[in-house]
């Protein structure tokens, strides 16, 4: 979930919101959720049969992660779900968007399922469903198996086949109860971050790879996609894509242009596939000098094009470049843009040195329905801050700033939907703290704080402004019932 600086210098939010929650107003039906990650909350990285994943070795060469943090431990949600389940029914959670560990499930990226691994996702959906919520499943979040990786990685053709057998059988095992699934997440992160900036797993700069990757995971959504509706259930399919409004400094020709192939990298190279059955021209154009896309097959492009029954967009800034004035931060994902710069606005920043810029939701809501004709209906999958959360003597934890930033993007949200968006949902970015990928558990994100000595969760004041939205629209819905 980044691709420019995040070593800026941190910025926060004014402290705000005092009775705000009652003017935001959804429809009825509207899914309020909050949403994880295997790798991130699961810890027991080898217990009953787990393999290592990419991010295992990863994490676990040195230099590569904050302090050297990984995800060993992270939060122990494998042994604690039930108890992180209490804390989402305390909070009235609709859904808990979660991911399955595709080598706790199939350790050797091919073949039979393991039945413990396939017994701790039956357990966490039966406790969800026991209590009320939704529970909706993300097939791939980062985390290949190693066993795949050193058979050529997302690259390789050969991984997209494995994912659509490993979709075919998690799915089948789960369907009876999971309803919504996803097949992705962002794999703008897994391609481009993974392997041409190597700042994720599998940690390779190889720009040619890269392009590989984006197409071998756009068509693993597909041949996903394809495996699951064959199953002839009644589930609903997606994909999660991480999105951004790209915008010029200025009207200059230059400027204009370096917001257009950074726009092209980061939006349209995964959308037009995904909902148009095309690559963009002018990206193919622009990455010429790295790849013939000679790997890209006939039927590849229909394939991937698949009707959805939702589209995912995670949302965390927005981007604003010029041209001439430097180059983009080192290394770079941007295959085509590496004499970009991106603008500081002088916005405030979260702890990541990510800009604030609600308004880029509503903007990047409407553009895809605008541009998309095939668009389904949207979830918006992931949104969320981190901040430098910390315990009060009262034993509270205080986090005015998230609670602006969640109140000013579900604002935008609503906006969107006044302008004939069809979103349908909203989860929160994260249920709790967490490894924060190469950033380690040096960043905050969760609206429920974790003492990672202890494993102790505090619900922060945002979780408690997040369920009094809640509430208030579970109360509109019933008054709106009784007349």
């Amino acid at each position: 979930m980044t691709n420019r600086s995040e070593a800026a210098t941190p910025m926060t939010t004014p402290s705000t919101i005092s009775g705000q929650t009652a003017e935001l107003r959804f429809p009825a039906r509207f899914l309020f959720g909050a949403a994880t990650a295997s790798y991130q909350i699961e810890g027991a990285v080898d217990a009953d049969g787990r393999s290592p994943s990419i991010w295992d070795t990863f994490s676990h060469t040195p230099g590569t992660t904050a302090n050297g943090d990984t995800g060993d431990v992270a939060d122990d949600h494998y042994h604690r779900y039930r108890e992180d389940v209490e804390l989402m029914a305390s909070l009235g959670l609709g859904a808990y968007r979660f991911s399955l560990a595709w080598p706790r499930l199939q350790p050797a990226g091919r073949g039979p399922l393991n039945p413990k691994g396939v017994d701790f996702y039956s357990r966490l959906v039966e406790a969800l469903l026991e209590r009320g919520i939704e529970p909706c499943a993300t097939l791939y979040h980062w985390d290949l198996p190693q066993s795949l990786q050193d058979g050529g990685g997302w690259p390789a053709r050969e991984t997209a086949l494995r994912f659509a057998d490993y979709a075919a059988r998690v799915h089948e095992a789960l369907a009876d109860r999971v309803g919504h699934w996803i097949t992705l997440n962002e794999p703008l992160c897994s391609s481009l971050l993974g392997y041409a900036a190597g700042v994720h797993a599998p940690g390779i700069r190889d720009d040619g790879a890269a392009l590989r990757a984006v197409h071998h995971l756009l068509l693993g959504h597909g041949l996903a996609l394809a495996a699951v509706r064959e199953q002839g259930s009644a589930s609903r399919v997606g994909i999660t894509l991480n999105l951004s409004p790209v915008s010029a400094a200025s009207e200059s020709g230059p400027d204009r242009e370096a917001a257009r192939r950074i726009d092209g990298l980061a939006n349209r190279l995964f959308l037009d596939p995904v909902l148009a059955g095309r690559y963009p021209d002018d990206v193919v154009a622009d990455v010429a000098a790295v790849s013939d896309f000679a790997h890209v097959l006939d039927g590849d492009l229909a394939q991937i094009a698949g009707d959805l029954d939702l589209l995912g967009i995670n949302y965390y800034f927005s981007q604003v470049v010029r041209a001439g004035a430097g180059a983009s931060d080192a290394p770079s994902p941007w295959i085509a843009g590496r004499d970009v710069e991106f603008v500081d606005r002088g916005l405030p920043r979260t702890a990541m040195g990510w800009e604030i810029d609600a308004d880029g939701l509503h903007d990047i809501l409407v553009r895809v329905r605008r541009d998309y004709p095939r668009v389904p209906a949207i979830y918006i999958t992931e949104n969320g801050a981190a901040f430098p959360d910390a315990p009060a003597a009262d034993g509270t934890v205080p986090d005015p700033d998230r609670i602006a930033y969640l109140d000013a993007h579900l604002r935008a949200a609503l906006r969107a939907m006044a302008d004939g968006v069809d979103l349908r949902g909203y989860f929160v970015w994260s249920l709790l703290d967490n490894f924060e990928w190469a950033h380690g558990y040096s960043k905050r994100f969760g609206i429920v704080h974790v003492d990672y000595e202890t494993q102790a969760r505090t619900p922060k004041q945002s979780a408690a402004w997040y369920a009094d939205v809640i509430r208030r629209q579970q109360a509109g819905s019933s008054e709106s019932a009784r007349h």
